[in-house]
């Protein structure tokens, strides 16, 4: 397989990811992804951030979430994002600390 076909079936499977992740299923939390997966949709939107800086791109966190969901992230959390008890928050510490590193 060349590597532009490779690209393309990538970006494919991260397109069908992100519209399961914000269209069939916006009622799974983000911080129930993390503490399950190790990643959630804003580690989406900033791996995307990432790439953007690895290619020269100037992209701020604010501008990766809007791009990735589609809308500003505090419409977003408006919209599908629900309080978090006690226990969850403290497995998502847990879980941010071993996936991503430390909290800015």
């Amino acid at each position: 397989m060349d590597d532009q076909t490779r690209i393309a079936l990538e970006a494919a499977a991260f397109r069908k990811l992100r519209a399961h992740l914000l269209d069939k299923r916006p009622d799974v939390q983000n911080i129930d992804l993390m503490n399950l997966a190790g990643f959630c949709r804003n580690c989406l939107s900033r791996w995307y951030q990432e790439a953007a800086h690895e290619m020269g791109l100037e992209m701020t966190k604010e501008e990766a979430r809007e791009i990735y969901y589609g809308m500003p992230y505090a419409e977003w959390k408006a919209r599908h994002q629900t309080d978090a008890d006690a226990e969850k928050q403290a497995a998502f510490e847990a879980a941010f600390a071993a996936n991503v590193g430390d909290r800015d």
